[in-house]
């Protein structure tokens, strides 16, 4: 079980948008006017800064999670959130 987390170093990017649990990231969309006229614009995600303290490892970590990842964390546990995003690619190696 833990294989998958030991090579996983859990870094703490402050300048990407992107939750290290569900992966999600900023898209791309229209302002859209009264008019009509559409002009680019960002919809961030709902992303947080949060220390965890990981029970299997003993040892706080520093994530940046949004109000979905927080709700995954909950329902899951944190262990099984991080061997999910380790899985899938979403930690930094």
């Amino acid at each position: 079980m833990h294989s998958v987390l030991k090579n996983v170093e859990i870094k703490n990017n402050d300048m990407s948008k992107i939750c290290q649990i569900t992966g999600k990231k900023a898209m791309v969309g229209n302002n859209v006017s009264h008019s009509k006229r559409r002009t680019k614009r960002k919809f961030n995600i709902n992303l947080f800064t949060r220390k965890f303290y990981w029970v299997e490892q003993d040892c706080w970590i520093t994530l940046n999670v949004s109000a979905a990842g927080l709700r995954t964390i909950n329902k899951n546990g944190l262990n099984a959130a991080l061997q999910s995003a380790a899985e899938k690619g979403h930690l930094t190696a």
